[in-house]
């Protein structure tokens, strides 16, 4: 699935300027100066990003004109991730826009570096915003474990406790985290995600605390920082176990104090957030001081939430594929079909390594790939080479285990298509890594939002 761009700005010269940048590394970048041609465009697709100005009459800087806008993008039934972008600095206006839906917001001149951050984190979160699709509880499932973990979310939302969410790739940690939040007395506030693994280490206290104009190079005006920009709301840290022990060491004195001090600023600002943190680093590794600090660890683990993986909960299987399979044959306009009941035995004993994101690309595959009258198994590529095994005596043990793409070379299988190379590229490194999406991003040379969409190609 390739990522579809709209830059809505006045200015063509800018729009231009950053749709020479976009097209490089996301193909599809359109440009739109006039708002009024927005109805049509959307009409013929809607993008799935969309970097929005919130001034389009010269002289106008009060926002109003895009935050309608952003009101109209957000009306879509299948509304695109928005990123605010205004030449001025302006917190309450940037704060309003992320309450309407804005998923960030940029001041120009943008740094590219940081443009290209903002879009990658609005992919990857349009991503996993895709796993509860309209119209549905967005955690899904009736299982026991789903049932504690939902009883666990209602009894910690009405806190002020910071929460840490657990779990590996897949499982749905930023749903827990909004899950948290829509049900706390914050619920009116924003909700804003920042993935701590992807913000460069240069630029990480401009972005988390702001700064003023001035105070660097290219500080061009004043800007809010994260905290400033979520204020009276929630703070989602994701990927935290991925921060260097240099910034860990800043957040940590951000959250004792609770206050930051922008750069280049002479007093300091409270701070009005709940902090929501997620990682899929293992405990041991998370309590390993040269991994993460015990004492920000403290900090963000008041409440610890751990998110079952899938294959622990395989009752809720069916409810979930009947879920994708429904969401994506409106989607592609296909019709609707059953699933043989081998295919349907054979997906419930799959050990889904990937949880929920991995069924979902499945699902979507089956959709656009199947042909039969019902979906049979090979529909969902999850074979790809591997064989199911057959289903041992007893209930657990009877789990299938496929085996591991990294224990069989490409040139043994016969298939040295690039598909399949790059298939057992993609599950050699997340291997390495421990499933870890941003170490196998950078290790790969491809962003995190660029393997989630491999991930989906290759149904890992």
């Amino acid at each position: 699935m390739s990522a579809y761009l709209l830059i809505l700005d006045d200015d063509p010269d800018v729009a231009t300027a950053a749709q020479l940048l976009l097209r490089r590394r996301y193909g599809q970048v359109a440009t739109l100066s006039d708002p009024a041609g927005l109805p049509a465009l959307l009409a013929r697709a809607v993008p799935d990003v969309v970097l929005l100005d919130l001034n389009f009459t010269p002289g106008r800087i009060n926002g109003a004109e895009g935050l309608a806008l952003l009101d109209q993008l957000r009306a879509q039934a299948r509304p695109p991730a928005v990123i605010a972008m205004t030449a001025y600095a302006d917190v309450p206006l940037a704060v309003e826009a992320l309450k309407r839906g804005a998923g960030d917001f940029i001041t120009k001149p943008w740094d590219n570096a940081r443009l290209i951050a903002a879009v990658d984190q609005a992919l990857a979160r349009r991503e996993a915003v895709r796993g509860g699709a309209p119209g549905s509880p967005e955690l899904m499932g009736d299982s026991r474990a789903m049932q504690e973990l939902k009883g666990l979310i209602a009894s910690v939302a009405p806190t002020e406790a910071n929460v840490m969410v657990l779990g590996e790739n897949g499982v749905g940690k930023e749903l827990v985290a909004r899950a948290i939040h829509a049900a706390s007395r914050r619920a009116a506030g924003t909700l804003l995600a920042v993935d701590m693994g992807a913000l460069p280490e240069s630029t990480f206290e401009s972005e988390l605390f702001g700064h003023r104009k001035g105070s660097f190079t290219d500080a061009k005006a004043d800007r809010a920082g994260r905290f400033q920009a979520a204020r009276g709301g929630s703070l989602f840290l994701d990927e935290i176990g991925n921060m260097p022990l240099a910034a860990q060491a800043k957040l940590l004195t951000a959250l004792e104090r609770r206050e930051v001090t922008p750069i280049g600023a002479d007093k300091p600002e409270s701070i009005d957030v709940r902090i929501i943190s997620a990682t899929n680093l293992d405990e041991a590794r998370l309590f390993d001081p040269s991994v993460f600090r015990a004492d920000l660890l403290f900090r963000l683990n008041t409440i610890v939430i751990r998110v079952p993986p899938l294959r622990e909960r395989r009752e809720d299987v069916p409810l979930l594929l009947r879920h994708y399979l429904r969401v994506y044959e409106e989607q592609y306009q296909r019709p609707l079909r059953n699933m043989s009941a081998s295919a349907a035995d054979a997906l419930m004993r799959h050990d889904w390594p990937g949880n929920v994101r991995a069924l979902r690309h499945a699902c979507e595959r089956a959709v656009i790939l199947g042909q039969g009258l019902e979906y049979a198994i090979n529909d969902f590529g999850l074979a790809g080479g591997n064989t199911v095994a057959p289903a041992a005596a007893g209930a657990e043990a009877s789990v299938v285990t496929l085996a591991p793409a990294i224990a069989m070379p490409v040139a043994a299988s016969g298939d040295l298509t690039l598909d399949a190379i790059e298939r057992a590229a993609i599950t050699a490194t997340l291997v390495q890594f421990n499933g870890n999406i941003s170490h196998a991003a950078k290790t790969l040379g491809i962003s995190r939002a660029a393997l989630y969409r491999k991930l989906g190609k290759h149904g890992i």
